[in-house]
């Protein structure tokens, strides 16, 4: 997915831009939903993880140096557990994942926005070319100088 790319919006091609909108949306949604599932699943495996981790200090809590088997040194012991830690990064990659989805879907709902104003801009005729004020005081001597011209035609014929 290239979010860059596809976030863009051509002002010059605001019904292709229409056309490309929900497709572009569910595409992102989409991706969102599968972060979150991922997400989920690591969060699942850091349960996991530290539930065997935890049962393995209650068993054996003399291989993870524990003297006294308290709630706080269990959790202390867990977090230093390699496999912990694995797990731990594993759900915050996809948690970062899933939250920079849920912006990149949120960026589709302001770009919808975004072409909703266009359009309405577009039918302002905001993007017209501009339109230069009229010079009266110019038009009034160019039409000055054709009476005059057409007065002198007729002054020249009758004589």
């Amino acid at each position: 997915m290239d979010y860059e790319k596809d976030i863009k919006i051509d002002e010059d091609s605001l019904d292709l831009e229409w056309l490309d909108q929900p497709a572009l949306f569910m595409k992102y949604a989409r991706h969102l939903a599968q972060a979150r599932r991922t997400q989920d699943e690591a969060k699942q495996e850091i349960d996991v993880v530290s539930a065997d981790i935890d049962r393995q200090i209650r068993e054996k809590p003399e291989d993870f140096d524990i003297v006294k088997v308290t709630e706080g040194a269990i959790k202390s012991a867990l977090l230093t557990e390699p496999d912990y830690q694995i797990a731990y990064k594993k759900y915050l990659d996809a948690k970062y994942e899933a939250d920079m989805a849920s912006n990149a879907v949120q960026a589709f709902n302001q770009r919808k926005d975004a072409l909703e104003n266009l359009v309405r801009l577009h039918g302002q005729q905001y993007f017209a070319g501009p339109r230069l004020p009229r010079d009266l005081s110019d038009e009034r001597k160019k039409q000055e100088k054709k009476v005059d011209s057409g007065i002198a035609s007729k002054i020249k014929r009758t004589k």
